[in-house]
């Protein structure tokens, strides 16, 4: 399992554990980041932070720092 750092643009994931707490968890889980929820990167800023995700439906930058937090399954 590995952060959601690694996805490159075109790449999928699933989500496996959030460990943030705090408001930013509860922002995560907000947007639908919750366990099995499928991830999957669609472009990312010139400098590499943040990157775009489409999560249910729904583009959504999240920092690099926040993508550590996120643990997932790479698709293969």
């Amino acid at each position: 399992m590995e952060s959601l750092n690694v996805l490159s643009p075109g790449d999928v994931g699933y989500v496996k554990e959030i460990k943030t707490v705090g408001a930013m968890r509860r922002r995560l889980m907000d947007i639908g980041l919750i366990e099995n929820t499928r991830v999957e990167c669609v472009g990312k800023s010139p400098s590499g932070d943040p990157k775009a995700f489409l999560i249910r439906g729904t583009v959504v930058a999240i920092r690099n720092e926040d993508c550590e937090n996120i643990i997932i399954d790479k698709a293969v």
